[in-house]
């Protein structure tokens, strides 16, 4: 059987991964709606690209708040966007396969991110009763 410290470096890498996607994504985003949204719009999805981000790079350098962190904002990101009709009137376009691919990336950052803090606390609570 495998060691909680092995199941949580594995979980770490798969939702660091994931989180750079979303980064990387996010610029695949910004540049198409660019010329699609109004400006107010734009700058309001290029804040969150921006905390997104500043997470990846908390991510990078190994801090604890970042996957919590991350954690808030794939929600707040699918809160946000699932909900918009505009979201699904492209057709099958650059536009809705970044959106559809976006939205299970961040499905996938919670879904990782989810187990990694299950994980990290299982390995705490090992810890203190060893």
């Amino acid at each position: 059987m495998e060691s909680v410290d092995a199941q949580l470096n594995r979980s770490r890498i798969i939702a660091n991964w994931l989180i750079y996607a979303s980064i990387i994504l996010g610029i695949a985003l910004l540049a198409q709606l660019y010329s699609l949204v109004p400006p107010w719009l734009f700058y309001s999805v290029l804040a969150g690209w921006i905390a997104y981000l500043i997470v990846g790079i908390a991510v990078a350098l190994r801090k604890s708040v970042a996957y919590p962190l991350s954690l808030v904002l794939a929600v707040l990101t699918l809160t946000v966007s699932l909900p918009q009709p505009e979201h699904y009137m492209f057709g099958l376009s650059i536009a809705s396969l970044t959106f559809i691919t976006g939205s299970m990336l961040q499905v996938a950052v919670i879904m990782s991110v989810g187990r990694l803090l299950v994980l990290k606390h299982r390995g705490q609570v090992v810890q203190r009763s060893g």
